[in-house]
């Protein structure tokens, strides 16, 4: 398996952009949603980070499988 620094560099964009569309479309609301995160405990975090890892291998894998 071969390093592919085109495929890299596209999907590190568009996770950027993924990632910027909230602050974008929700300027206003951002600011108190940050808030809320920042009073969850850290189980509740890791729990959310965790979930948003197992859905982002699931969307590879079912874009591999096409």
């Amino acid at each position: 398996m071969q390093f592919d620094l085109t495929l890299f560099l596209s999907a590190l964009g568009l996770a950027f952009i993924l990632e910027s569309i909230p602050y974008f479309l929700f300027a206003e609301r951002m600011p108190g949603i940050l808030s809320t995160l920042a009073q969850q405990s850290p189980s509740n975090l890791r729990r959310l980070g965790f979930t948003g890892l197992v859905l982002g291998v699931l969307v590879i894998f079912l874009g591999q499988s096409f």
